[in-house]
């Protein structure tokens, strides 16, 4: 499969800000695969964080891609700025546009990969027809807008039906999984079929962020070897 790499996506809204630069090269250093951007408006989520010079900022303290997660309405006004501005990956919400697809399609023809998400109240039958032009589906395990909550369970069964239908019809769509995700649980997740893990509270709020990217990889890699 193309994602059986399990990537580790330290998550930057719970860095400290003022040492950005710094926290980015501790995560690579643990080995990160990618860092996770939350982009939040106020209005889709109740919370505001960062926008387009941040991540034209970011793009160049690190060569790690830059998974960008709009948590914002009508993401499709914004798509081409974030992408111009480094992104790599768009990550938009299923919930936040009424044409996903057409959201999804911008993305890709800006040359970036395109990612769905789904909140914990959103079923993923509601991704199934867009499956077959996503890179990414982001399984959203606490309710967005804000870091340091806790895993809603829910999140594992979403998972493990993505993960179903991606073997059943042979695709390739990454899994990726957000909010709450820690030591005690990187490894059920990573046999449950995610692919990237997005962690912030738990690498970021310890005293040493290159040790618990490092751990994480570690906790999940053994997993994912005993997947049947």
């Amino acid at each position: 499969m193309k994602y059986a790499r399990i990537e580790i996506a330290p998550s930057i809204l719970a860095s400290n800000f003022a040492r950005l630069g710094e926290e980015i090269n501790a995560v690579e250093q643990g080995g990160a695969d990618v860092i996770h951007v939350d982009v939040m408006d106020g209005h889709f989520v109740p919370n505001i964080t960062i926008g387009v010079p941040v991540v034209a900022s970011l793009r160049k303290a690190t060569r790690l891609p830059l998974d960008v997660h709009l948590m914002i309405e009508h993401p499709e006004e914004y798509v081409e700025d974030f992408v111009r501005a480094g992104a790599n990956r768009v990550l938009v919400h299923q919930e936040a546009t009424v044409h996903l697809d057409r959201a999804l399609a911008m993305i890709r023809e800006l040359g970036a990969e395109a990612g769905a998400a789904i909140n914990p109240a959103t079923p993923v039958v509601m991704l199934s027809d867009v499956l077959r032009v996503v890179d990414t589906v982001l399984v959203m395990s606490v309710n967005p807008g804000f870091g340091g909550q806790k895993f809603i369970p829910v999140a594992l069964d979403k998972i493990r039906q993505l993960d179903e239908w991606r073997k059943r019809y042979n695709a390739e769509f990454r899994i990726e999984v957000d909010g709450g995700v820690d030591m005690q649980n990187a490894a059920v997740l990573a046999q449950a079929g995610a692919n990237t893990l997005v962690a912030g509270t738990s690498i970021f709020h310890t005293p040493d962020a290159t040790a618990a990217a490092r751990q994480m990889r570690k906790l999940a890699t053994e997993a994912l070897s005993q997947r049947v």
